[in-house]
């Protein structure tokens, strides 16, 4: 079946725009927001490749886990409506950048790898499950506990900032 370029081009230019955005933008909850609409359009991406794994992981994990969780902590803290401090000028361009530069240099490189061979085998998705269960050397279950405490600890945190700022007289 052959895929239009332009649907890959388009994902991959609203995901740097929503990067773009998400540097640049001063209010927090906006960046955010952003960020979201950056890693859908990844994922996006990765469905348009034929790679529905990735995909699913990218939703799962990273828009489902990691920009709840900044939202949460976002909405914890009572500070939606507040502006980031103003960057100068020059930090700000340089920020957009090096966004920018990192995503034309991911595209340089993606189009000198050249194409995967047809007769590559994909893992099935029995022997996927078993890989990301597995407390070997090549399984994943311990680098998903460490993300699951690091979420735990970011969240206690941001629930202690949140009461911090209540006990505090006015």
């Amino acid at each position: 079946m052959v895929k239009p370029d332009w649907i890959g081009y388009a994902l991959g230019a609203g995901a740097l725009a929503a990067g773009l955005l998400a540097v640049t933008s001063r209010r927090i909850l906006r960046a955010a927001i952003y960020l979201l609409f950056s890693l859908l359009a990844l994922a996006g991406l990765y469905f348009w490749m034929q790679l529905e794994f990735m995909a699913a992981v990218q939703i799962i994990i990273y828009v489902g886990g990691i920009v709840v969780l900044i939202l949460f902590s976002i909405f914890l803290t009572h500070q939606t409506d507040e502006l980031l401090p103003l960057a100068g000028t020059v930090q700000r361009f340089g920020a957009a950048l090096v966004v920018l530069s990192g995503g034309i240099g991911i595209f340089w490189l993606l189009r000198a790898v050249p194409p995967s061979r047809p007769d590559a085998a994909a893992p099935s998705v029995h022997e996927i499950g078993k890989a990301l269960l597995s407390i070997e050397d090549t399984g994943m279950a311990l680098p998903f506990e460490a993300i699951t405490l690091l979420l735990l600890a970011a969240m206690v945190g941001c629930i202690v900032l949140a009461l911090k700022d209540r006990t505090t007289p006015s």
